[in-house]
C-alpha cells in the first residue's frame, strides 16, 4: 500500500470508525428479543437518514436528539415497548465500546507527530461521555463537533471547520478516517486525502470523491501517514 504524502493531520470520524455503534443493543440482546439485530440496523440507519434529511430541511437538532428520535422509530417499527429499555440504551449510547486496536493505532499515528483530531456528527457532550469512557483523553489533540457549525456531513462546511480548527491550510494536509462510505466520498470530494477502515465489508458508494486508501482497520493507519 502506497504511504500518503504531506500529512500533518489523521482527523477521525467517531461512530462506526473508533466506536461501536452496535454494542448497545448487543449488551441488551436478551432482553429485546429475537429482532434485536435489526434494531440495530434500523436504529443507525434512521440515525443518519434523519441527520442528512434535518440537514435539507435546514430544521437541524443536535445528535443525542435525532438518536432519540432514530431508537423510538426503530422499537416502534418492532413493537418494542419494554419499561426502561429506551432510557438503557441510550444511556449504554454514551459509554460505547471501543474497538480493540483503536487505543495502540491512534498512539501509533501521534507518535509519528501527526495531530490528531475527532470531527463527528456527535454532540460534545455525546462525544466527550464517549472519549473519556475509553479512555482516550489524551490520544486527541481536539474534538469537534458539528454543532458548531450547525449541520452534519458530508457538508463541505464541516470538514471546513475542521480546517479552522486545526489552522491546516491546504486541504490535502489533512487524512481524514472514517469507516462511513458516504463519509469517505464527501470528505475526498472536499480535498482530504481519505482513508476508509473497512470494517463491514462495503463497497464505495456512486458518490464523488474517491478514497485514497483502504484499510481493514487501524491499525494499519500509521504505516501509510
Amino acid at each position: 500500500m502506497e504511504k500518503l504524502s504531506g500529512v500533518r493531520a489523521c482527523v477521525f470520524d467517531a461512530y462506526g470508525t473508533l466506536f461501536d455503534v452496535a454494542s448497545p443493543v448487543a449488551k441488551l440482546a436478551g432482553e429485546i428479543g429475537p429482532h434485536a439485530e435489526d434494531i440495530s440496523k434500523l436504529w443507525r440507519q434512521k440515525q443518519l437518514e434523519y441527520s442528512w434529511l434535518r440537514s435539507l430541511m435546514g430544521v437541524h437538532a443536535d445528535f443525542w436528539h435525532v438518536t432519540g428520535d432514530a431508537l423510538d422509530y426503530a422499537l416502534e417499527q418492532f413493537n418494542v415497548s419494554e419499561p426502561g429499555l429506551r432510557d438503557e440504551l441510550l444511556a449504554l449510547y454514551l459509554k460505547l465500546d471501543a474497538y480493540p486496536e483503536v487505543a495502540d493505532a491512534l498512539a501509533a499515528v501521534k507518535a509519528k507527530g501527526k495531530l490528531t483530531a475527532i470531527l463527528s456528527n456527535g454532540s460534545p457532550s455525546m462525544l466527550d461521555a464517549a472519549v473519556r469512557h475509553a479512555g482516550f483523553d489524551k490520544l486527541f489533540n481536539m474534538v469537534l463537533s458539528v454543532e458548531d457549525v450547525g449541520i452534519y456531513k458530508p457538508s463541505r462546511r464541516v470538514y471546513r471547520h475542521a480546517m479552522q480548527k486545526l489552522q491546516i491550510h491546504e486541504a490535502p494536509s489533512i487524512c481524514f478516517v472514517t469507516s462511513n462510505t458516504w463519509d469517505s466520498h464527501g470528505a475526498a470530494q472536499f480535498g482530504f486525502q481519505v482513508v476508509r477502515v473497512d470494517r463491514f465489508g462495503w463497497k464505495d458508494d456512486r458518490l464523488p470523491g474517491k478514497p485514497a486508501a483502504l484499510v481493514k482497520d487501524l491499525s494499519e493507519l500509521a504505516g501509510i501517514v
